[in-house]
């Protein structure tokens, strides 16, 4: 018999390009160019810069893009946080229900991602879009198979 996890993971990953129709093309374009322009926004708050800050203590022989820096580069897991919390730092992002941030979690991690390809297997602009799809499908399905996140609007 399958477990949850099993079937899950299944569905995961036999998701592919062909699975991305036409509308979720179109809306995962809108999602991202959202959450880049609100992470792009949030790179001049407060709790950016010191994130940014506490983060260059770190080095790695792989880099990745810090959005609205030019001077520098972090490793990718760095990165993806620090862009992460621009995303989110003045709550801008976009949500669904149960209360989630989506985009913010996903688009920072799947663009770092992308970056740590060598050279010779960049990825496509669908592979990025299919990457981003999983992403939030992941976070909606584990949204959906929590308990605790079904009561957060009532918890406030």
């Amino acid at each position: 018999s399958q477990t949850i996890t099993g079937n899950f993971a299944k569905v995961i990953y036999g998701l592919n390009a062909n699975h991305l129709t036409d509308q979720v093309i179109q809306r995962s374009k809108r999602m991202i160019l959202d959450t880049l322009g609100v992470g792009l926004l949030g790179t001049s708050t407060e709790v950016c810069h010191k994130v940014t800050q506490y983060s260059k203590i770190y080095s790695s022989d792989l880099s990745s893009t810090i959005w609205g820096h030019l001077d520098f580069r972090l490793p990718p897991l760095y990165a993806a946080f620090v862009n992460g919390v621009a995303v989110h730092s003045m709550d801008f992002d976009d949500t669904w229900h149960p209360a989630t941030h989506p985009s913010g979690a996903v688009l920072p991690a799947v663009i770092v991602l992308s970056e740590a390809f060598p050279q010779k297997k960049k990825i496509s602009g669908l592979d990025l879009l299919l990457a981003f799809n999983v992403g939030i499908e992941v976070q909606g399905r584990l949204l959906h198979f929590s308990r605790e996140a079904r009561n957060i609007p009532k918890r406030y």
